[in-house]
């Protein structure tokens, strides 16, 4: 038998104010945009900002429904956006903030196992890592400079074609 080990790196900072210029942008369109989520059931407003290799920012929010499965998280929202919109072109950096209308939202969140599993194959699809950047609505921030390292041994289609 052996054992492996699976370890990453991310930065965090302690308020917004510590980031760079373009980072701090994109984490402000983020914020802004929860205002926007529609969330009347769980009241978890999240948005997403991204900036692409061509300079365009794309944006989504989540997107809830009664029949919960029916749903769609803001990263996927934004994923779906920036494929239509600016087919194949890279995704640099996605912040993505939360709004809870219920509780504090000091604490940066991850994108859900779905979400990872979506941000995974944008990346390989466009052939380059997307850096995050992962906050509430004040507090630390986290910064991964790739989703990879949020699902270590994801599914991808060399696996479907037995590569």
């Amino acid at each position: 038998m052996q054992k492996g080990q699976i370890q990453f790196e991310y930065e965090i900072y302690d308020s917004i104010d510590e980031l760079l210029t373009e980072d701090k942008d994109l984490l402000e369109q983020a914020r802004e945009i929860t205002s926007i989520a529609y969330a009347p059931y769980s009241k978890f407003l999240v948005g997403a900002a991204a900036m692409l290799e061509n300079g365009a920012i794309v944006k989504g929010t989540n997107q809830e429904n009664a029949s919960y499965p029916v749903g769609i998280c803001a990263e996927r929202t934004l994923l779906g956006t920036a494929a239509m919109t600016h087919t194949n072109v890279p995704i640099v950096t996605m912040a993505i903030a939360y709004n809870n209308l219920s509780a504090k939202s000091d604490v940066p969140v991850s994108p859900c196992g779905m979400c990872r599993q979506s941000l995974s194959e944008y990346e390989n699809r466009t052939g380059k890592p997307i850096r995050l950047i992962l906050s509430g609505m004040e507090g630390k921030i986290f910064i991964i400079e790739n989703t990879g390292n949020l699902l270590p041994f994801s599914f991808s289609g060399d696996h479907l074609l037995g590569l």
